[in-house]
């Protein structure tokens, strides 16, 4: 399974809010020695101003067009386009609890202050809408990801299901990673 990331260029990590899309994006890169593509920063202005919808398909366009990237972030409204881009797919797949539990983690963590892949006056935050977002998300949004996973016969789609599953898999990176030096 890992093996096959070392033909990769261009590698989508999408999942659940708080699935460690970013964690693993740096993870990879850092690994691989491919640039990572955060789409929150790309997309959120200071004091959560999102980016207007035509600007925000200039950007996505632009960063997908890119020879190599690793990009982590979910945006339905550009899925298909980064998924018809990727040749590697990453789907964290974890239980919403995990999500949730890492969500409010992240949160105090972050207390007053942005993480560092958010533009600055970003600060965290947790809301009722986030939150629902999270609970419903294996129930309303995974279905439609599997199928457009499914029909993404281009990609190599990898779904990873556990925290054990992302840290195997990183695991497998690392020491190919090791084996080439």
């Amino acid at each position: 399974m890992s093996q096959t990331l070392e033909n990769s260029s261009r590698i989508l990590v999408i999942g659940c809010g708080g699935s460690g899309k970013t964690t693993l994006a740096v993870s990879l890169g850092a690994a691989l020695k491919i640039p990572v593509v955060h789409l929150d920063t790309l997309f959120w202005n200071p004091g959560w101003i999102p980016t207007r919808p035509d600007e925000w398909q200039r950007i996505v366009d632009a960063e997908v067009d890119r020879h190599s990237w690793i990009m982590d972030g979910n945006y339905g409204g550009t899925l298909d386009r980064r998924i018809a881009a990727a040749d590697t797919i990453i789907f964290l797949d974890l239980p919403r609890r995990t999500c949730l539990r890492r969500v409010v983690r992240r949160r105090v963590n972050y207390l007053g202050r942005s993480r560092p892949e958010m533009p600055d006056g970003c600060h965290e935050r947790v809301n009722l809408e986030f939150i629902r977002w999270i609970w419903t998300y294996r129930k309303l949004r995974r279905p439609g990801i599997l199928e457009k996973l499914a029909a993404a016969s281009h990609a190599r789609v990898h779904v990873l299901d556990s925290a054990r599953a992302v840290d195997d898999f990183l695991n497998g990176i690392s020491g190919i990673r090791a084996l080439l030096r």
